[in-house]
């Protein structure tokens, strides 16, 4: 099985203030190489913005893998690790789990915001894709052009 790293993050814009603007972007590392992949959500939460972000990830995968994925969501990461109870937003963790399903997934919390450079671009590529209202090819092939061959 091919070892994959996955950082993930969502932005909801106007999170609990009516209608919002959300988007979710993984970001794929292998052997070095890094490819972003995201998606604009419309109208959805913070919480479903971070589901979605892991589920994308784990969706552009072609093959089974072992996956080291990294949130700064606790809500994703405890859920998934069997610690939190999937109370609301049924639709996203079902989709997130028929994405895991074929993969071996070593889930992993991160802090956001301080510094760890794949998660921040996750998260400026997240936020800029909420902001356009919709997916920018571009954007996600620029997103990661600095990232270089590093393991994580």
């Amino acid at each position: 099985m091919k070892h994959v790293t996955i950082v993930c993050d969502g932005s909801s814009l106007g999170n609990g203030r009516g209608s919002t603007r959300a988007a979710a972007v993984a970001v794929l590392g292998f052997k070095g190489y890094w490819k972003a992949v995201g998606e604009y959500l419309g109208n959805a939460t913070n919480q479903q913005a971070e589901i979605a972000a892991a589920a994308i990830g784990l969706e552009s995968l072609t093959q089974p893998c072992k996956v080291h994925l990294m949130s700064d969501s606790r809500y994703v990461v405890e859920t998934m690790n069997g610690n939190f109870r999937k109370k609301t937003n049924q639709d996203w963790w079902l989709r997130l789990e028929s994405a895991s399903n074929p993969h071996q997934i070593t889930w992993e919390w991160t802090k956001g915001h301080a510094g760890h450079e794949i998660q921040e671009i996750a998260d400026k590529t997240a936020k800029k894709i909420a902001t356009l209202g919709r997916v920018d090819t571009e954007l996600l092939e620029d997103s990661v052009l600095d990232i270089g061959v590093k393991e994580i």
